[in-house]
């Protein structure tokens, strides 16, 4: 796997999965790892803040978090409503990006404002077509998925019914999203998510720590915390019959943490299989290919 290789045409481009809170003010690991997957520092480079209501500050952020990385090519895309991300000229933009960062907010947001749009369909031509690096932090990973964690919370036990899904952008099938993971908590609410509905996964993301899908190639994390798995399709629950509100029983659910420096690797031909395959299987679409698994030294 070419963990440093930038956009090529026709294959299908990175995404960089960040649980929020990545470092925009020392090493910048995992911004450094976008601006390299984008092409490098002279491939142009997209800002979309569509998620905020503070567009311009957050701009400046990452304005600031780039170019102190080298990036001489960087462009906001502000898109304040539908209109904005139907504007052609923005599109263009946005299809001619060796990598586009969705910034944090709201995920509702980001999604009524881009999804469906010229913008939406210039992302993802950019992603499939020209092989760009996608990146979205917090809510901007969050919309990535096609089963985008939408709004709730369950603090202490995996409530039935607390948590909303809705329709993302879907970069990301049957796999669903969380963000600032450990550091909010947030077990409860993703583990009532998957066992709810138990076709998804649940990839909780830690902050300043990025979940990286190299196309069918295969997963990497890197940054400073993990991403746990959450896995209920064997797992034995009486969900349905409780009313909402109720906390279910859950016997049998797969639990996996993915620290930071675990490689994930599909190799044709390789004669052994992890479990781990399956989540990879999720989040690509390509099935039948043997995978194995390994860790390499940390930042």
């Amino acid at each position: 796997m070419a963990t440093g290789d930038g956009p090529m045409d026709g294959a299908t481009g990175t995404l960089v999965i960040i649980g929020g809170g990545e470092d925009r003010t020392d090493n910048k690991e995992i911004l450094a790892r976008f601006v390299a997957l984008a092409g490098g520092a002279e491939r142009p480079l997209v800002v979309l803040t569509a998620a905020s209501k503070m567009p311009s500050q957050v701009w400046e952020l990452y304005r600031t978090a780039l170019a102190d990385l080298g990036a001489v090519n960087v462009r906001h895309v502000p898109i304040g409503d539908r209109v904005d991300a139907d504007d052609p000229a923005r599109a263009d933009i946005v299809a001619s990006a060796g990598g586009v960062f969705m910034t944090g907010g709201d995920q509702k947001r980001l999604v009524a404002n881009i999804g469906g749009t010229a913008v939406e369909q210039a992302m993802r031509d950019a992603h499939h077509r020209r092989g760009a690096c996608i990146a979205g932090t917090s809510a901007g990973a969050s919309a990535l998925c096609t089963h985008m964690l939408a709004e709730g919370n369950a603090e202490l036990a995996p409530e039935k019914g607390a948590v909303r899904l809705g329709a993302g952008l879907g970069f990301v099938p049957r796999v669903v999203i969380d963000q600032h993971f450990a550091q909010r908590h947030r077990i409860h609410r993703l583990l009532g998510v998957v066992a709810q509905t138990p076709f998804l996964l649940g990839a909780g993301i830690d902050e300043d720590t990025a979940l990286i899908v190299h196309g069918r190639a295969g997963i990497e994390v890197i940054g400073a915390g993990a991403v746990t798995v959450l896995d209920c399709r064997l797992a034995r629950s009486n969900i349905t019959d409780l009313p909402a509100g109720a906390v279910p029983t859950l016997v049998g659910v797969g639990l996996h943490l993915l620290p930071s420096g675990t490689v994930f690797t599909r190799r044709p031909g390789d004669d052994t299989r992890h479990e781990l395959a399956d989540f990879l299987d999720f989040l690509t679409t390509t099935s039948g290919v043997r995978s194995t698994i390994s860790t390499r030294p940390g930042p």
